[in-house]
């Protein structure tokens, strides 16, 4: 996928006639992977380049009051997704609290309507852009079907619906949230996942014999909720099955931030430094406090058993 500078460079690629679709497209659900591949289909059918418009950073990141964690992915992640269904051209317009008052009309004139090769805009269902999202389908119709911005059409796309419900990042981020991991599996037609590189922790695993890798993971991705999970750990390549525990080691008092850390099964190296993908795939139970550690060892034992059953 070729990330362009902005929408006058088509002219540059020779990209001839183009469709844009818009959208945060975070997490890269199964309703986002439905839309786009639709308008893949439909920007063929009309011999037409499909260019994906972003913004970046995510608006939520600007707009909203609290800075807790919301991203499902980061962009080189959905970045990557989306080269994977097929999208080939990508523009990634800057988004800051100046560029949220804009209206329809002005994001509009400013960035799309000036460009002779744009024919087409793609709507998403739900989708609406400008200074309070005022801009949708409707009014984007009415400044197209202005003299002087006729040469484009807008082109709306039905929402897609998995076991009778509209998938939403919203929707996934409560699951997350709440341990739901294999819901969420589902919804993302993958295994949620965690990317980082493998930092020092406090070597607590390898005395007591499980060894864990920790995770330095993006504090703008949603964690799942505190607990044990059964996961698979992309290592170079290769997956292992594993057991990740998200928490603070009651065990042991801690009292820092969440880590996130993996137990490779099988497994006997040391990767400090290197980058792992941990992918979660069902919540096995809830962080707990035991009283000695022994009866800790004896846990995660059985942890990994359960674990080696069911990733």
């Amino acid at each position: 996928m070729i990330l362009l500078r902005n929408l006058d460079s088509i002219v540059d690629h020779n990209l001839g006639d183009v469709a844009l679709c818009f959208g945060n497209f975070d997490g890269i659900h199964l309703g986002h992977q439905q839309l786009l591949r639709a308008q893949l289909a439909k920007a063929k059918e009309l011999n037409q380049e499909l260019v994906v418009i972003t913004f970046n950073p995510h608006p939520k990141k600007i707009l909203q009051e609290k800075n807790e964690p919301f991203l499902l992915v980061s962009r080189e992640k959905k970045n990557e997704l989306l080269a994977a269904i097929g999208c080939r051209w990508l523009v990634e317009i800057p988004f800051t609290r100046d560029f949220s008052t804009l209206s329809a009309r002005q994001f509009l004139e400013t960035y799309v309507l000036g460009v002779k090769a744009v024919k087409s805009i793609f709507l998403g269902w739900d989708f609406a852009f400008g200074s309070n999202k005022s801009g949708d389908a409707d009014v984007v119709r009415e400044i197209c079907s202005e003299e002087k911005n006729k040469r484009i059409q807008v082109i709306s796309f039905p929402a897609y619906e998995f076991g009778g419900n509209l998938i939403s990042s919203s929707l996934i981020r409560e699951n997350i949230r709440a341990g739901k991991v294999d819901a969420v599996s589902a919804m993302l037609n993958r295994n949620y996942s965690l990317s980082g590189l493998v930092v020092k922790g406090e070597g607590r695993g390898k005395i007591i014999g499980v060894p864990t890798a920790n995770l330095a993971y993006s504090e703008d991705l949603v964690i799942p909720m505190r607990g044990v999970y059964s996961s698979l750990c992309n290592y170079r390549g290769m997956i292992y099955k594993s057991v990740t525990n998200i928490g603070y080691n009651p065990t042991f008092n801690s009292t820092r931030l969440t880590t996130v850390e993996t137990h490779l099964i099988d497994f006997d190296e040391t990767i400090y430094g290197e980058s792992i993908e941990v992918q979660f795939i069902k919540r096995i139970r809830d962080e707990m406090k035991f009283s000695s550690v022994n009866d800790l060892v004896a846990q995660i034992k059985m942890d990994i058993i359960t674990a080696k059953a069911g990733a």
